[in-house]
């Protein structure tokens, strides 16, 4: 009765105030009805490298909004994805190490780019997801399945591809912070210039939370505490009209809380160069250099000694070259140069690797009235492995106005990482990690087949995939090392269904259902259990409105997970005996409520965990919560409140 009474009087507290003449919407000035075609209308490059219309792209893809990024109060992707889709969970690995799970795929076979550009770095098999915070993206674009014909390697499972917001106004600044519980705390800035040729967006960010004790017992008792900083300039200047250059830089620094005598440290420290020449509408050449370091490291309280012991290093070259003829008919060739370079403590006394690794991709895109077909192949090369492979691709749709059939074959490939090949750790003085530089590329055949159907406010598709993953890799235990070792398995066969049902109203509400089946199977006696949950759904409900002088906007979300059965070894040295393990499934709900309480002010409640779940147990898989959490933050436009009315 408490919490309910504490939720009301912050419901009550929300919504008073006097409003300015512009609100919430104010980012968005278009009417609510507008809102929707706006969204079937979305411009997305990550599928194509080409700009199309979502609602006209062979390749099915996700778009969360930066209205959907509002209405989630999301710091980081991992919040964000976690709430807005299913089939994608966020857990633990050893140490409280994030690992992800996107329907079967792990965080080394789901590629994350940034305005199109990889990332560096990687902890046990994951990139650093707190380094891809949501202060100044202007959208999300996900591609589900096989993308290894653009993107090569770790694209086997996915590309998730944060782009970032460009400056539409003379000048922005925009201010916020959030408080929270366990001491949580969000600070941001985004300035932005569009001025004469320039176009100038520069971010910062700073997070931090305490470390806490978790309520009950289980696989770990205390989160660790930790803190960031993220800071980024994205400069765009167009010297003349044909020409396009691209500057972006950026700094990264977390600090976790792991020991009471040493924190883990890690930086990032990443910059590009891109440059845009279109020739004529339709046909442009795009060159681009981008580098990324990213460094761990030990920072012992005692001495204030900061001890590095592993740097990853990318710099790329790419060019990609579009040429429009015909009317219908888009060519895209291209390819990308990188030189990768890994020093880790994983290594024989802390050593390093590098290696080059080249590609070439082609790709057509052909109209022919009512179907479009886009059909590509790309040819990579690793030489610390001497490793070549092809990937290829076919993607068909065929438009019925209202109702739209996709269907794709696309392989799919993940090469092995320097870590993989030459790995030589000492797990804790009990086993040794042995990499394996024998071991064979991780190929699959995905497939897909989907049905869409639009009518005015009513958005639904349906679909199926299948994805036929041959010679996965794994760590293993090899008797003669008596340790574990880098191996090929067998077939690994994913297979399932994904469902999404949006409808949004004129007078401003709206609401999404989403619904994935997935079925993982491994042939028995393979060194390798399946951990991906069978059922996963997430729903939004949400209402906006803008009044002469009130806004106000409520966003209800829940992520739904189904328990899964695991067949755990019971032994390193025997894959034959195994013990039924059942993690239990949840449900988690946000409630998130946004208003102005004068021009350019904004106050966001949000009520996350509403119905106070709290985990029996805390498995690696369940959220780290000790109940329903309260989150107060202010967002102020300071170029709104300095306009006159």
């Amino acid at each position: 009765m408490k919490n309910k009474v504490i939720i009301f009087l912050l419901l009550a507290f929300s919504t008073m105030g006097v409003y300015g003449q512009k609100t919430l919407t104010e980012e968005h000035p278009d009417s609510i009805e507008n809102q929707w075609d706006k969204l079937l209308d979305e411009v997305v490059v990550t599928g194509t490298r080409t700009p199309k219309l979502v609602t006209n792209s062979p390749i099915l893809t996700r778009v969360i909004s930066s209205s959907d990024i509002r209405k989630s109060d999301a710091t980081n992707i991992s919040d964000l994805l976690q709430t807005e889709l299913p089939g994608i969970e966020f857990s633990y690995s050893m140490n409280q190490q994030v690992s992800l799970n996107m329907q079967g795929f792990g965080g080394n076979s789901v590629l994350f780019l940034v305005d199109g550009e990889r990332l560096a770095g990687e902890t046990l098999d994951n990139v650093d997801y707190d380094r891809l915070n949501l202060n100044n993206a202007g959208k999300i674009e996900i591609v589900k399945g096989a993308a290894s014909s653009l993107y090569g390697s770790n694209a086997v499972g996915g590309v998730v591809n944060i782009i970032s917001r460009e400056a539409s106004e003379p000048w922005t600044l925009n201010i916020n912070g959030r408080y929270g519980k366990h001491n949580s705390q969000r600070y941001g800035a985004v300035f932005s210039v569009n001025k004469w040729k320039i176009n100038s967006s520069t971010s910062a960010q700073f997070t931090s939370i305490d470390s806490y004790n978790m309520k009950n017992e289980g696989d770990y008792s205390t989160y660790y505490g930790n803190k960031t900083w993220n800071i980024n300039e994205r400069l765009t200047i167009k010297p003349i009209n044909a020409l396009k250059i691209i500057a972006r830089a950026g700094y990264f620094f977390r600090e976790r809380n792991s020991q009471v005598s040493t924190h883990d440290r890690y930086r990032d420290f990443s910059g590009g160069l891109r440059g845009v020449y279109e020739f004529s509408p339709g046909t442009n050449l795009e060159l681009s250099y981008s580098f990324d370091q990213y460094d761990k490291s030990d920072y012992i309280l005692l001495t204030r000694k900061d001890v590095r012991d592993y740097s990853n290093v990318q710099n790329i070259g790419k060019m990609v070259f579009n040429h429009t003829f015909g009317g219908n008919y888009i060519l895209t060739v291209g390819g990308d140069v990188m030189r990768d370079y890994l020093m880790s403590y994983q290594f024989t006394d802390n050593g390093s690797h590098h290696q080059i690794t080249a590609d070439g991709f082609a790709q057509i895109d052909m109209t022919f009235n009512k179907l479009n077909v886009i059909a590509g192949g790309r040819y990579d090369y690793f030489s610390e492995s001497d490793m070549k492979h092809f990937s290829s691709r076919v993607n068909m749709m065929y438009n019925l106005d209202r109702f739209k059939i996709r269907g794709s074959y696309a392989g799919g490939f993940r090469a092995p990482t320097l870590k993989e090949m030459y790995m030589n750790f000492d797990m804790a003085s009990i086993f040794m990690i042995y990499g394996n530089p024998n071991l064979k590329p991780e190929v699959s055949n995905n497939f897909q087949l989907s049905g869409e159907y639009t009518n005015g406010p009513l958005n639904a598709n349906v679909g199926t995939f299948c994805n036929l993953v041959e010679n996965r890799m794994t760590t293993v235990w090899n008797q003669a090392l008596e340790g574990m070792e880098y191996s090929n398995i067998g077939r690994v066969n994913i297979v399932g269904i994904d469902a999404n049902v949006a409808w949004r109203t004129q007078w401003g509400l709206g609401t999404r259902l989403s619904y994935i089946f997935t079925h993982e199977h491994v042939k028995r006696g393979e060194p390798y259990t399946s951990s991906t949950r069978p059922h996963t759904a997430t729903i939004r409900v949400d209402y906006s409105h803008q009044w002469k002088n009130y806004g106000l906007m409520v966003a209800l979300s829940g992520r739904a997970l189904s328990n899964v059965t695991v067949d755990e070894f019971t032994s390193l040295t025997s894959y034959e005996e195994t013990e039924r393990v059942k993690y239990p499934g949840y449900t988690m709900w946000k409630l998130n409520v946004t208003n102005s309480i004068r021009r350019g002010i904004d106050l966001i409640v949000t009520v996350d965990n509403l119905f106070n779940y709290v985990p029996k147990y805390n498995y690696s898989s369940t959220p780290s919560t000790t109940g329903i959490s309260f989150n107060v933050g202010l967002s102020m436009n300071i170029d709104s409140m300095c306009k006159r009315k």
